[in-house]
């Protein structure tokens, strides 16, 4: 049986397009947090963290507001969220490099992209040249 969809989905099909019923999914967003330096070094815990996104975390303009639409799972070193609804992977940084200020680590961690659905952190490169070269002077 097909029928035509009228409305504009959130997963972004073109209205008008011919479904079938067997074939209508929810669309989902998922990002994983990759937080394996430093917790290997014992500077950030995983678990505080997503407890910190979970506190903050809003959904449809209300902090906590979970309900069936985003999980937020902890898999050792890493943190996945998942969305049924439409999730910005940009707030996602930002409340990672909220938690690092809170907990005075912005200094030493930077928030990376490390491919299209994940963010890495990781500490910021110091030369050894530059310091040495102030050592001299």
């Amino acid at each position: 049986f097909f029928f035509i969809d009228n409305s504009v989905s959130s997963c972004g099909m073109a209205p008008k397009k011919l479904v079938s019923k067997k074939d209508r999914r929810k669309c989902s967003w998922r990002f994983i947090l990759d937080l394996t330096h430093p917790v290997e070094d014992g500077i950030l815990s995983s678990e505080n963290f997503g407890q910190f996104l979970k506190e903050r975390m809003k959904v449809s303009g209300k902090t906590g507001n979970f309900g069936s639409i985003v999980q937020i799972e902890q898999l050792k070193n890493k943190i996945m969220v998942t969305s049924e609804k439409q999730f910005s992977k940009r707030y996602l940084k930002y409340l990672t490099k909220k938690y690092l200020k809170k907990n005075n680590l912005r200094d030493w961690l930077r928030v990376v992209a490390s491919d299209k659905e994940s963010y890495e952190l990781r500490y910021f490169q110091i030369s050894q040249d530059d310091e040495e070269s102030e050592n001299e002077d």
